[in-house]
This record gives C-alpha cells, sequence and structure tokens, in this order.
C-alpha cells in the first residue's frame, strides 16, 4: 500500500480527531480546493472515501461536509479498486 500512497500523493497518516473516522488514522489526496480522497486505516485494511470540506485544514479536525465509501478494505491487486483513485486522480 505504501506505493500507492507514495503514487498518488497521499499525505502522511494522522488521527482523525472529528470521528468521522472513529478516531482511526486517515491520510488524503486532494482532488481540488474542497474535495478529497481520503484513506482511513483500520487496523489491518483500508478504506477509500471521497469528502467535501471547506478547508484542506478541516480535515481530521472537522465533520466532512459530504463523505462517501468508495471502497471497503481496499486492495490494490483488485483492478475496480484500483480505477476507483484512478477516476478521481486522473
Amino acid at each position: 500500500m505504501e506505493n500507492v500512497f507514495k503514487y498518488y500523493e497521499f499525505s502522511d497518516f494522522f488521527v482523525d480527531k472529528s470521528q468521522a473516522f472513529s478516531g482511526n488514522e486517515i491520510c488524503f489526496s486532494e482532488l481540488n480546493d474542497t474535495h478529497f480522497l481520503i484513506f482511513e486505516k483500520n487496523i489491518d485494511s483500508y478504506n477509500l472515501y471521497v469528502s467535501r470540506y471547506y478547508h484542506k485544514s478541516d480535515i481530521g479536525v472537522k465533520t466532512p461536509e459530504i463523505i462517501e465509501l468508495l471502497v471497503k478494505n481496499y486492495d490494490k491487486s483488485i483492478p475496480e479498486h484500483r480505477l476507483m483513485i484512478k477516476q478521481y486522480l486522473h
């Protein structure tokens, strides 16, 4: 998964204090000024979300305006999972 995070320029992981991600660690990649892809690290698995925040600085601090689960238990070996990121970032 480290290769996925680096390739798509996701941030480092940090603890979610907003409780929108159950206090798990999250990282994000910026789609535009208000929309972001977020990976939530849940013990041994990762969930991928698309979300909307007023400001990038709100991520992990405030509840997102919009949040949608794109992929539960992301697996980089599954083509449909990889395509989900590509459709947003390419």
